[in-house]
């Protein structure tokens, strides 16, 4: 009887849930708040740019930009879902979150990271066509195509995250209501349930292996018949350039993959590592991609860094 009391005292319905800083060393926060404020200023800056370019340049009205410009708009919705909430936590010690806003600003995340992924999947679509079949490349890709692929992207980005806030919930929670980042997760807050999560465990490994599972598959797939394809062209040089159009998007497979893999493995066999390390591998995986992507897109296509040169040199010369 006395278990059962002190089982049901502790079982609360969390109205908020409290976000971390640098583990163990709250008083240290600020530390991060600069460095993040110029990220989150430079993701803003830089995606935001590469979206102004693509629209103001007939020229760049092609699948390739039309793709990277999508990209772009999913960077800044991660961006703009999470980076705030981080300053927020680092800067002003406002660590609080309602768990109304702790489930909306998770169900952004998970699906713009779907939506990314998704996304990379049609880039990798894109260059395979454009190399295999440079004739048809523009007739087969046209606007209205390129439309349909990214409603169908962030479609199933939604349709597949719409469960997670409610799979959340629906559990009863311990009298701990710290999570373990400055951000919301699914596998974060179900993991201060304390209620059976094999639900939320199932869930969550389905959503893995059929969207991030499944999209690198694909795009392993298609980087072999790009290979295949590109190992078939007879004049060296044209290998070369036919190779050197898929280094951006490689750039962009590895700045979002190779995050998500090392938190994936960080939570799942590294739990003994110091908790910074943890805090430290999180942010990267927020934070980086969007950064990242249009830093590598505006230096490695020369059509989006003439475009920007020449920007910068219009302003200097009426100035």
């Amino acid at each position: 009887m006395t278990l059962t009391t002190s089982f049901n005292d502790s079982t609360v319905s969390h109205q908020t849930f409290v976000l971390v800083g640098i583990p163990g060393m709250q008083e240290r926060n600020s530390w991060m708040a600069f460095p993040l404020c110029l990220l989150y200023l430079l993701t803003l800056f830089g995606n935001f740019t590469i979206l102004f370019v693509i629209k103001t340049k007939q020229s760049l009205h092609k699948p390739m930009f039309l793709f990277l410009s999508i990209l772009s708009c999913s960077d800044l919705g991660l961006a703009v879902s999470t980076m705030p909430t981080m300053l927020a936590v680092y800067w002003f010690d406002a660590r609080e979150i309602s768990f109304t806003a702790c489930i909306t600003q998770m169900f952004f995340i998970h699906t713009f990271g779907a939506v990314e992924s998704g996304i990379l999947v049609a880039m990798a679509f894109d260059r395979f066509i454009a190399i295999r079949d440079p004739l048809r490349y523009t007739s087969l890709l046209q606007n209205s195509v390129i439309g349909k692929i990214g409603l169908a992207v962030l479609a199933r980005g939604v349709c597949v995250c719409f469960p997670a806030p409610f799979l959340i919930k629906r559990l009863p929670f311990c009298r701990s209501n710290v999570l373990s980042h400055s951000y919301c997760l699914h596998q974060d807050a179900m993991k201060l349930a304390c209620a059976d999560t094999r639900v939320n465990i199932l869930y969550g490994l389905v959503i893995v292996v059929c969207t991030f599972g499944l999209d690198a598959v694909v795009i392993l797939l298609s980087y072999v018949l790009i290979l295949k394809t590109v190992l078939r062209i007879a004049s060296h040089t044209e290998r070369l350039k036919a190779l050197n159009t898929c280094v951006s998007h490689v750039c962009a497979i590895l700045i979002f993959y190779v995050p998500l893999i090392g938190v994936s493995v960080v939570h799942r066999f590294a739990r003994h590592l110091s908790p910074i390390v943890h805090m430290m591998m999180a942010n990267i995986y927020i934070v980086v991609p969007p950064v990242l992507n249009p830093i590598v897109y505006c230096v490695k296509t020369e059509q989006i860094r003439q475009r920007i040169r020449k920007m910068f040199q219009q302003k200097k010369f009426r100035s």
